[in-house]
This record gives structure tokens, sequence and C-alpha cells, in this order.
């Protein structure tokens, strides 16, 4: 028998919650967890400010008293008022492999957002973009990031016996890191500083880049991303937030701003060393010691670096600002020991973005899905 309540998002409860994640996965070597502080903040409505435009409800599968499973139902006004829908979302999904449990998790989304007037059910998304979105496919036996979903293969196969079609499609690419810059992209660089008057901009100092450009930046992201999949605007207050959060855990070198005559910002590069063997010996928390791995995870030697994002204006896409954040970055890694560059997932009819990869040597080692159902 297989019971589900709704959890009340009180700081306690999100942290059983995130925990149950993280116990599901014990010993499999290519999960990486969240820090368990960070999803909590993500799900409380208390401090994320997406909450100002979305409203969820979280549930958690119980048989004989043991957690089986969990699922958030989120719903994001922005996005359902822009697109015209009345789209409930699901994320932060897990569940053993049981079919019973699975049923019942979605069921308790699904009633949830019938009830709020919804009649399509979505995911696996986030509030937002800046959220872990897609359910893996494809690549279960590569190490995950700290950017992307984890999930075992039974769960397309319990997604598609419940009915569920596919919505839309993400790869996810590695690369060599090369002994030179591209030919190519040195060429390229160097054509569009002259014909456009750009310029790259390097930072030493994390509090000068958060008052020159830290707003400028996710305002860049909203204008790159505006047209992708179920993207959701950034909000000044979620803007504030994120400039908070993240700016300050970044490596100066590995973020690339360019910008025009003016000084206005046109395109930016952030890449992270890879943090995936350092949150796995975490276990997803901060103290006692879980601070020790992470700490060595920024500051030690590591072989990989995340792509986290490259985000253009809109009018100087496909004008080759890419190869300049590239000739930029590209000596950075290459000082720093990094042999393989991960990309973040990348929708899979995005020509212009894959494109940027052709000069590397690389490989699609990951694909995702989000799902749909009408409901």
């Amino acid at each position: 028998m297989i019971e589900i309540r709704e959890i009340e998002p009180t700081r306690g409860n999100l942290k059983k919650f995130t925990q149950f994640q993280i116990d599901l996965y014990k010993g499999n070597d290519c999960y990486v967890p969240p820090l368990i502080t960070d999803d909590v903040n993500t799900l409380d409505p208390r401090r994320n400010p997406a909450f100002d435009f979305c409203e969820s409800a979280y549930f958690m599968a119980y048989r004989d008293g043991k957690p089986v499973g969990r699922i958030a139902a989120i719903i994001n006004r922005q996005v359902n008022l822009k697109q015209g829908e009345h789209v409930c979302r699901f994320g932060f999904v897990d569940f053993i492999d049981d079919d019973e449990v699975s049923a019942a998790l979605f069921k308790a989304a699904a009633d949830w957002g019938r009830s709020k007037g919804m009649d399509t059910l979505v995911g696996p998304l986030g509030f937002t973009d800046l959220d872990h979105e897609g359910m893996l496919v494809d690549g279960f036996d590569e190490l995950s990031t700290m950017a992307t979903i984890y999930n075992y293969p039974y769960y397309p196969v319990h997604l598609e016996k419940l009915g569920f079609k596919q919505a839309n499609e993400w790869l996810e690419f590695v690369m060599d890191v090369p002994d030179a810059i591209p030919d190519k992209y040195n060429r390229i660089a160097e054509i569009v500083k002259k014909k456009f008057g750009l310029r790259v901009l390097k930072y030493t100092s994390r509090k000068r880049i958060k008052e020159e450009y830290g707003h400028a930046l996710f305002e860049l992201i909203n204008e790159a991303y505006a047209d992708l999949y179920g993207y959701s605007t950034l909000t000044p207050r979620q803007i504030d937030y994120y400039v908070d959060q993240y700016i300050s855990l970044l490596n100066l070198d590995l973020v690339t701003l360019v910008v025009d005559r003016e000084d206005k910002l046109v395109g930016v590069g952030i890449s992270m060393q890879s943090m995936s063997r350092a949150l796995q010996k975490s276990r997803g928390r901060l103290f006692p010691f879980g601070w020790i791995p992470l700490l060595k995870g920024l500051k030690g030697k590591n072989d990989r670096v995340d792509l986290l994002l490259v985000a253009v204006k809109p009018e100087y896409q496909s004008k080759g600002v890419n190869a300049l954040l590239f000739q930029d970055l590209i000596p950075h890694y290459q000082r720093l020991g990094f042999k393989w560059a991960e990309s973040n997932p990348e929708m899979a009819d995005n020509a212009k973005v894959q494109s940027q990869w052709e000069y590397f040597k690389r490989r699609q080692h990951r694909r995702r899905i989000a799902v749909s159902k009408k409901i």
C-alpha cells in the first residue's frame, strides 16, 4: 500500500525531501548530489524569489512508513501567461523502481495541477531555467555534473508506461581541451574584434564584477535565452539573488566578458572547474566535514571544466563572438591542467549553439528529454 503525503515546506521537511534523493543513489558512482542547503533554499517559498510568480506543492510516497519517492508540482504563472498555456511542471522527482510508486506520485502532481486549473503536466523542470531540468535517457554510465539531473535508466520506462510523450530534447557534449587555440578560432576572433569593435574584459575582483556587470550579465541571459524551451525571464529580485549566490563562487580566470566600444556587454562565457567528485565526497552536506572536499574541489587540481553557460546578445549571435570567448578561455584551461570540457544541456535542434564546438574533438555523451501529458 502506497501512502502519498503532501509535505509542508518547513526547513526540516525540505531537508528530508532532498535527502531522499541522496539516499536513493547511495553507491552510484555517476550520481552527483546537490548541496542540501541549495535545494532547500530553492524549494523554500520564503527564500526563492521565483515564488513571486510561482507556486508549488511537494509530495512524498511512503510504504510501510519508509519513504519510496518524491515529486514537486510547480506552476510558473509567468511562463504560462507568455505562452498562453495552463501547464503544471513536475521536478525534483525520484522514486524506487516500482510502478505503483511512480503512478501514485504522478497522480498526486496531476491532481494538484488540475485543482489549480492546469491541463498539462510537463517536466522534469524547475521553477526557472537556472534549476535542473531534463530526464536523462542516454549516458547513464557518465559522471554527472553539478548543473544536471542524474536518474536511473528505469525512470523513462516508467514515464512511458504512464503515457507521457517527449516534449523537448537536449544534448550534451564533452570536448578535449586542445593543446593550442584552433587556428580558425584565432582568425575569427581577430576579425570580430576589428569589425565590431569588441574586446575581452577580465576581472580579478568579484566585488567589481558584481558592481559593474552583475546585473548586466543576467539581463544578457534573459535576452539570449528568451526563445528557449520554457524559458522563465529572470526578474530584478531573482537577478539580485543569483548575483549574490553565484558570482562569489567563480574562479574569475574562467569568466570572460565581451563588450562593445561603449563597454556594453554583448557576450559572456562562464565556466567552472568540475565539482562532481567533491560533491560526491561531501554527500550534500557542508558540515561537519563536507566543506573540506568542496574546498579542495575549488582550489585543488582538476582535469575537467564545466561550461556552465555561454550567452551572446541576439544581434551578435552567429557572428563569431564565441570565438572571442574561447580565444581567451582556452589558455586558462591549459594553464589549470584541464583535459576535458563539458557542455551544459543544449536543445537538440539548436544548431547555432552546437556549431561552436565544431573545431574541437568532441563526442555527444548524454541526452535528456522533457515529457508531457494531458491531465
